[in-house]
């Protein structure tokens, strides 16, 4: 006997008020009510009432929490599906003679401070001149991808994530290498050597609150080498580099557009790694987020060589 094809809920299927599954959908995009309510210009009252309607009508939960909002359940997944359909339909109602453009609508990320600015900013702007419908919003941080992404999109971390239930999709890589001042090397000297090093404070990452890994090689190559200035912004590092704090361990395609920083040692201190795209499996369904996707894909195969530190002169901006 053949295998049943798989059932797909339709609008009809579900009985639910459209308006209810709109909001559902709404909530599923920020993972908070009162996000939810701003975008849709309701009350967190009314949203609440909302969800709730539904899942009476549904006779199940769709929602659950989650550390740092509300998370879909399975029930919730299908009637988001719904939601998307119906939004669908309703988008298809504008101006005779014109379709609406897809690529609409908010598209949240997180990624680290590097990739935001270098990658993301110029990839977002170039498609928002043919998508101005399109917002994205970007939260900067560095941390290994999480196991639950309620309200999140797109995921950017640098290593090869360990992730459950999620797409995981390689970018590209990009080198990281030892930076000082020229003013810096004037006062105190070029280091010739991975020992001399040692003689020199370290401008890095705060260690104790290092998340990811792969980021620890100063530590692993030269682990005599004293703290400096430490930092959980990589802008930070450059600029405290560049103000004669230390030696710095930098992003090659960050410290290289400073013709005031020289890279040093560059045969013992060239750490390559990789930025890893993490998607929820629901997320590649709406255009925005595909569109997007694409962009930052573009976007980081284009500027290859600048990531990887090919080039003093080198720079990523469009």
């Amino acid at each position: 006997m053949a295998n049943a094809a798989p059932t797909v809920c339709t609008i009809a299927d579900m009985n639910a008020n459209p308006d209810d599954l709109l909001v559902l959908l709404a909530v599923s995009r920020s993972a908070k009510f009162t996000t939810a309510a701003q975008a849709l210009g309701l009350n967190h009252t009314t949203v609440s009432r909302r969800v709730a309607a539904l899942e009476k009508a549904l006779g199940g939960r769709v929602l659950a929490r989650a550390a740092g909002g509300w998370e879909l359940t399975e029930l919730g997944t299908e009637a988001v599906r719904v939601a998307e359909q119906v939004e669908a339909a309703v988008s298809a109602l504008g101006p005779a003679g014109k379709a609406p453009d897809p690529v609409a609508g908010v598209v949240r990320m997180t990624a680290t401070d590097g990739f935001s600015a270098y990658v993301a900013a110029p990839a977002v702007a170039r498609l928002r001149r043919d998508h101005p419908g399109l917002a994205v919003e970007v939260v900067t941080m560095t941390r290994r991808a999480l196991q639950q992404r309620s309200g999140l999109d797109i995921e950017v971390v640098v290593g090869e994530p360990q992730v459950h239930r999620a797409e995981a999709i390689r970018l590209g890589e990009y080198m990281l290498g030892m930076y000082a001042s020229r003013g810096y090397l004037a006062e105190h000297g070029t280091p010739r050597s991975v020992a001399e090093l040692t003689e020199h404070p370290l401008v890095y990452f705060v260690d104790s609150m290092l998340q990811v890994d792969d980021l620890d090689a100063p530590r692993r190559l030269v682990p005599a080498m004293r703290d400096g200035l430490t930092s959980t912004n990589v802008f930070v590092h450059v600029e405290a580099t560049r103000a004669g704090a230390g030696i710095g361990f930098l992003p090659c395609f960050m410290g290289d557009l400073h013709n005031d920083l020289v890279r040093l040692l560059p045969d013992d201190f060239a750490e390559l790694l990789p930025y890893w795209m993490v998607l929820r499996p629901d997320s590649m369904r709406r255009p925005a987020v595909a569109a997007v996707v694409q962009a930052l894909r573009d976007q980081t195969a284009a500027h290859r060589e600048a990531l990887l530190g090919r080039g003093k002169t080198a720079s990523i901006a469009p």
